[in-house]
């Protein structure tokens, strides 16, 4: 069966919870979704307002506080909120991938080897049975081993030891200065055969909240090797229906998965910064037009704040004392500028009680974008 790239772009949308707010809670939305990017401490709140039917953002505060949603460090070994159920197995798929990055040269140049972190994962562990801050690691890592610890100790440390980072302060429940803290459930450490069976439910996950996905989507999506992912989903090959894609690509998907028609419409949003729908694919075509790639994805990782328009990135937006300044990168209908209007109104009601100039420190990037069409949508 061959999938044109709109009917591609369509199902990320419907599974991703962007054809429609739907009413769920927090927690069963996060699980639908599969992972919200959280390296920004009010992207996932964002990404659930644009996804949840009445999204009160004290429901993803709790969450937090009662770990139901977890932030840790996972795939891309960028910081994601999950599902507290997801977050065990999800750390044991892409450990092999954090291990290699985070042990290396610069990690092993304080002294240390692979073999001295596998031993004092479990002594981290067992001092974060409470918040702890960096400094309060640092200071233990010099009482344990008995002389400063040297760079690059703790920076590996603290990627492969599975810790939560755990709520600080308001308005979006992480502050600047991170502490950490142990999860109620454990994953398992450093076990090929584990992390490979995790990674086949990783891989089943991703299909059911971003399929249908290509080998490479996969890898890219958890920063694994193709090895890796290719073997995972010929492990799942008895589960899984193929696909042909828009370019003749082998594409992956779960059988009964939504697949909505190219023609469904797909309504304007004002999407979060990192938003995972951006980031998810090695082919980012699928909801970002080459031309625009550039404009939204800096060079140093950062990912603008977009305008989501039929499904693509059609411009990026931010906050003023004013309202919502939205620029458009192509000429867009006057009653796409009408919805994105009511998105902005109901954003500054939002950011209103929280932080209204939001993602404010990444206003430099705008000199930098070319001419292009810029409106002021009124807030509250």
């Amino acid at each position: 069966m061959r999938i044109t790239a709109r009917e591609l772009n369509r199902s990320t949308l419907a599974r991703q919870l962007l054809l429609q707010r739907e009413p769920l809670g927090v927690a069963d939305a996060v699980r639908r979704v599969v992972a919200l990017q959280a390296q920004q401490a009010a992207s996932p709140y964002l990404a659930l307002w644009n996804r949840v039917a009445g999204f009160d953002p004290a429901d993803l505060d709790t969450a937090f506080t009662t770990q139901t949603v977890v932030k840790s460090t996972l795939m891309r070994i960028t910081l994601h909120a999950v599902h507290a159920d997801d977050y065990p197995v999800f750390h044991e798929a892409v450990q092999p991938s954090v291990r290699a990055s985070r042990l290396g040269d610069r990690f092993t140049a304080s002294g240390l080897t692979a073999e001295d972190a596998d031993a004092l994962v479990p002594e981290l562990l067992a001092f974060s049975d409470q918040p702890r801050t960096n400094a309060d690691y640092e200071a233990w890592l010099v009482q344990r081993l008995g002389a400063p610890a040297q760079p690059g100790a703790w920076w590996g440390l603290r990627h492969i030891t599975p810790l939560l980072h755990a709520p600080t302060t308001p308005p979006w429940s992480f502050g600047h200065r991170p502490a950490y803290i142990a999860p109620r459930t454990r994953p398992t450490l450093a076990d090929a055969e584990v992390s490979a069976a995790s990674l086949q439910t990783l891989v089943r996950r991703y299909l059911e909240g971003f399929g249908p996905a290509s080998v490479a989507d996969v890898a890219q999506f958890a920063l694994v090797q193709r090895t890796r992912a290719r073997q995972a989903l010929a492990a799942l090959a008895g589960e899984l229906e193929q696909l042909e894609g828009p370019n003749g690509e082998e594409l992956f998907d779960i059988p009964g998965a939504p697949r909505p028609a190219e023609d469904t419409p797909a309504p304007p949003r004002l999407m979060a910064m990192w938003d995972s729908v951006l980031l998810a694919y090695a082919d980012r075509s699928r909801v970002i037009p080459p031309d625009y790639r550039t404009l939204v994805i800096r060079r140093n990782g950062d990912v603008l704040p977009t305008l989501l328009v039929d499904g693509h990135v059609a411009g990026v937006w931010r906050p003023t004392e004013q309202g919502i300044e939205a620029t458009a990168f192509h000429d867009l209908p006057d009653d796409t500028w009408v919805q994105l209007a009511a998105e902005a109104h109901s954003l500054t009601t939002l950011l209103a009680d929280r932080e209204p100039t939001v993602y404010r420190r990444y206003n430099h990037w705008w000199a930098k974008l070319p001419a292009a069409t810029t409106r002021l949508l009124p807030g509250t």
